[in-house]
C-alpha cells in the first residue's frame, strides 16, 4: 500500500522498518546507513524508529535464532525481506521495551505487514510471533533457548553476515520483481 500515512510510533515503527531493510539490503549495520545516505517514505527520523532499528540490529544473531527455531517451515534468510526484518523489530521491541505491551508490537507489525508485505504476511507475522509470546508466558527465555537449540553460542549464524549472497540471488531478485508487480514502495523493492 505505497501512499499509506503512518503516524506517531506507528511511523518510528515504519520508519525503523526501512532502516533495517536498507542495511541489510547494502550490507550495512543500521549504524553505518544513519552515518550515511539513507531513505524514508516519511521523515524526519523519529529517535524510537532509529532506537528500535539500532536495538534490533545489534541483537540480529539472537532474534534471528529465535525466529529460525519458531517458524516450522521458512529459514530466516528464505523470508521475505520485508517480514523478516518486521519480526526483528517486533521482536525486539516484545524482548527489550518494557514500556510497550506486547500486544501492541504484535498488533503494529501486523498492521506494518499489511502495509509493506505479501498478502500472506500479516498472518504470517502474526501466528509467529504469537507463538513466540505464547513461550514467553509459559516463562520460557526464548533467546536462551533458540541459541541453545541451534548452536549458535558465539555470535556465528543465520544472519546476513553468515550468508552467501550468490546462492540467495534467485530469491532477491524474485522480491524485486514481486515488490514491484505488488506496488510495494521503492525502499521495498531493493
Amino acid at each position: 500500500m505505497a501512499g499509506r500515512r503512518f503516524g506517531g510510533r506507528t511511523l518510528a515503527r515504519s520508519q525503523a522498518l526501512q532502516l533495517m531493510f536498507q542495511a541489510e539490503a547494502t550490507g550495512r549495520t543500521v549504524a553505518d546507513t544513519l552515518a550515511g545516505d539513507y531513505v524514508l517514505d516519511e521523515g524526519p527520523l523519529d529517535p524510537y524508529a532509529a532506537r528500535l532499528a539500532t536495538g534490533a540490529d545489534a541483537m540480529l544473531h539472537e532474534l534471528d535464532a529465535v525466529i529460525g527455531v519458531t517458524s516450522a517451515n521458512w529459514s530466516v534468510r528464505r523470508m521475505p525481506a520485508v517480514d523478516r526484518n518486521l519480526l526483528r523489530l517486533a521482536l525486539y521491541e516484545m524482548l527489550e521495551v518494557d514500556e510497550v505491551d506486547v500486544a501492541v508490537s504484535i498488533d503494529e507489525c501486523v498492521e506494518l505487514a499489511k502495509a509493506y508485505g505479501t498478502d500472506e504476511s500479516s498472518r504470517f507475522v502474526n501466528g509467529l510471533l504469537g507463538r513466540i509470546t505464547r513461550r514467553i508466558a509459559a516463562g520460557t527465555d526464548v533467546v536462551a533457548e533458540a541459541l541453545a537449540t541451534t548452536g549458535h553460542r558465539d555470535g556465528a549464524g543465520d544472519g546476513p553476515a553468515a550468508q552467501d549472497p550468490a546462492g540467495d540471488a534467485d530469491v532477491a531478485m524474485a522480491e524485486v520483481a514481486g515488490a514491484a508487480a505488488e506496488g510495494r514502495p521503492d525502499w521495498a523493492r531493493v
